[in-house]
Parts: C-alpha cells; structure tokens; sequence
C-alpha cells in the first residue's frame, strides 16, 4: 500500500518521525519532565530524533521508529502511570494529527496538484504517518501502545506485564523481519480504518 518512491518517502519519514518525537518530548516536559530538553530532544532537527534500525525498517517494510525520547516519570507531576499514558500517546495522535493535516492540504488546494512531486509527497506523508501512528500504538513495548494499556491495567497485571517487558524489543524484531505476515495483517486493516475516518472527515471539511 506504501508508495515506493523513496524521493516521496524520504521527506515523508523525517517529517512524521520529527514530529513524533518531539511530541513525546514537548508533552513530557509540560508535565515537568526536563530530561528531553536537557538531551536536546525538543528540537524539529530530525538528526536528533532518527534511529538507523528504525528508519531502515520504515523505508523496506513501511513501518519503524525513531530514537526514543528519554523520560524521568518522576519527574512528572500528578500521577506518573497517567502521565506516561500521556506521554506515550501524544507521539501517534500528532501522527494522526500530521495525516489529517497533509490530506487537507491536498483536498482543499487542488491547485497544488499541478505542482511536480508536491501532491505524492503530501499523499505519502499521509499515508506514513497514519501507519507510523498505528504501529507504535502495539501494546509492545518499547512501542507507545505499552505505556498507554499499562495505564489501564491493575496493580497485579502492570507487575506481570513489567516483567514481560525486556523481551519487548526482541518480539517486536522477530514481527517485523520474520516473513510470517502476521504484523501486516494486524497493521494494514488497523491503518485502513485511520484512513478512511480521516478521509472522511477531509471531504467533510473541504
């Protein structure tokens, strides 16, 4: 489904991974986390947010992840499981956000269609930031989704679920470059259904 032009996908990923980042970060910091900002996180610089494995990973298979932006939660005011959760989902939602925003664009200025490469690449930015939103909603961990559901779990089921959390990242490579499909039949049906909400919406607006 990902457009396959890397000159689209290029612009597409440093935008949608920027962001992403630098959502976390800002919204850690609202909550009165300065770590981010102490490690020069909260910057539009995609140099300081991009993760080679990740980035490598989005441009073959469509999907990845940049640099986590690292949190204190006790630094957070208030309730740090609801401020993780917030943390957490601020990184898709400005995903999501990024989506609407590029497809609005297009729908709304059809004279931007005459403009050459602008209208795939406004089309790809769309379409990576809703799959980029979808994927690290995954209740995996390291992926935003893990913080977000450990909010909603019961004492009992965040300690059951911490200490399943270190071999995170070794499921989550073993779904993504294991040629199973599974992830994909998880991740194309979840982003169609972003899609079409903000698709309509779009024509809604325009």
């Amino acid at each position: 489904m990902l457009p396959n032009n890397m000159l689209y996908r290029i612009p597409a990923l440093l935008i949608a991974l920027t962001f992403h980042e630098l959502a976390h970060g800002w919204v850690a910091y609202r909550l009165g986390d300065p770590t981010a900002k102490n490690h020069g996180r909260l910057t539009l610089n995609p140099l300081a947010h991009l993760d080679p494995l990740g980035t490598l990973a989005m441009l073959l298979v469509g999907f990845g992840w940049a640099r986590p932006v690292p949190v204190n939660p006790f630094y957070l005011k208030g309730d740090r499981y609801r401020g993780m959760f917030l943390v957490g989902l601020a990184g898709p939602l400005t995903n999501f956000l990024l989506a609407f925003a590029f497809l609005y664009i297009l729908a709304a200025f059809p004279s931007l269609l005459a403009v050459r490469h602008l209208p795939q690449i406004l089309y790809t930015t769309f379409v990576i930031n809703i799959y980029l939103g979808v994927f690290n909603l995954l209740p995996i961990p390291p992926l935003d989704g893990s913080r977000v559901l450990f909010y909603f779990l019961t004492p009992r089921a965040r300690y059951a679920y911490s200490r399943w959390e270190q071999y995170g990242p070794l499921v989550l490579m073993l779904l993504i470059f294991l040629p199973f499909g599974f992830l994909q039949g998880i991740l194309i049906p979840l982003a169609n259904v972003v899609a079409g909400f903000i698709t309509t919406l779009v024509s809604l607006l325009t």
